[in-house]
C-alpha cells in the first residue's frame, strides 16, 4: 500500500537583510518535524511584508496557512497541532531547578577536578555556595525590579529598604567566600544573618499570612511562586554557615 502524501502547509515569514524573523524559523521547523511539505514565503522587505498583512488582515508574522485555511502565528500553529502552547504569565518552578541543576553539576565537576571523585563533602560545599553565587547573579540583571519584588514580602527589607538593594550583594559575596574556604568568620555569620531573615520572612508571608506571591529568588521578572523552594534555599543557607562555623566542614 502506498504511503500517503505529505500534507501541505504555506508558510510567510519575515527573511531580510538585516532581520530573520525567530518565530518563523520555529514554524518551519515544527511543520517539517510533524511531516508537512512546506511551500516557504519569504517576506524580504518591510514594504512586502506590510502588504502581506494588509491583504490578509493580520498584525504579526508569521503566518500559516493549511488546506487553504488560516492558521495564524506560531502559537496558533500550536494550538491547531494540539501541542502545548506557553503562557508568560505561568507559575513555574523551571528557573529555580534549573539554576540547581547547574549549581550541582558545576559542584560535581570541580570535586572531580580537586579530588578525582564528584561525591564529596566539599562538592556539598561547593554546590551551596555556587547556587548562592548563581541566584545573586540572577537578582543583579536588575537590582531595581528585584528589589521591588523582595519588598512585598522580606521583614528587613520592608523596615530598611536599602538591604533590598544591599541583598543581592551580600549573597554572591558570601557565596563566592563560602566557594573559597577563605574569611569564613566573616562569610558564614552573613549567611547566617540572610539565610535566618529570608527563612522567617519566607514562612510569614506563606504559611502565616497565607499570601500568593512570588519569589525574587531569580530576579524580579520571575513566575517562581513563594513557597516551599524558597524556604528551602534560605534553610540551606542557614546549614551551610552553622556548618562552616562549627568547623566540621574540615
Amino acid at each position: 500500500m502506498a504511503a500517503s502524501a505529505p500534507r501541505k502547509a504555506v508558510l510567510y515569514r519575515m527573511v531580510m537583510d538585516k532581520h530573520l524573523c525567530p518565530w518563523g524559523l520555529r514554524a518551519l521547523d515544527l511543520l517539517r518535524r510533524k511531516g508537512f511539505e512546506v511551500e516557504d514565503h519569504h517576506l524580504t522587505t518591510r514594504a512586502e511584508t506590510d502588504a502581506f498583512k494588509a491583504e490578509h488582515g493580520v498584525q504579526t508574522t508569521p503566518q500559516t496557512f493549511i488546506d487553504g485555511e488560516r492558521i495564524g502565528g506560531y502559537d496558533d500553529l500550536r494550538r491547531y497541532l494540539g501541542l502545548k502552547v506557553r503562557d508568560p504569565k505561568a507559575l513555574t518552578y523551571a528557573p529555580v531547578i534549573a539554576l540547581f541543576g547547574m549549581a550541582a553539576a558545576m559542584a560535581l565537576a570541580a570535586s572531580q577536578a580537586a579530588t578525582g571523585t564528584p561525591f564529596t563533602l566539599q562538592a556539598l560545599t561547593w554546590f551551596i555556595s555556587f547556587a548562592m553565587c548563581l541566584l545573586a547573579l540572577m537578582k543583579l540583571r536588575d537590582v531595581a525590579s528585584f528589589s521591588t519584588m523582595f519588598l512585598g514580602y522580606d521583614l528587613l527589607a520592608q523596615r530598611w529598604v536599602p538591604y533590598a538593594m544591599l541583598y543581592p550583594f551580600a549573597e554572591g559575596l558570601a557565596g563566592v567566600l563560602m566557594a573559597a574556604g577563605v574569611l569564613t568568620w566573616f562569610a558564614a555569620p552573613l549567611a547566617l544573618f540572610i539565610g535566618s531573615v529570608g527563612a522567617v520572612s519566607v514562612f510569614k508571608a506563606v504559611y502565616v499570612d497565607k499570601r500568593e506571591l512570588k519569589c525574587a529568588c531569580v530576579g524580579g521578572d520571575s513566575n517562581v511562586p513563594l513557597g516551599f523552594i524558597s524556604l528551602t534555599e534560605n534553610l540551606m543557607m542557614i546549614g551551610m554557615a552553622v556548618w562552616m562555623l562549627s568547623g566540621a566542614h574540615g
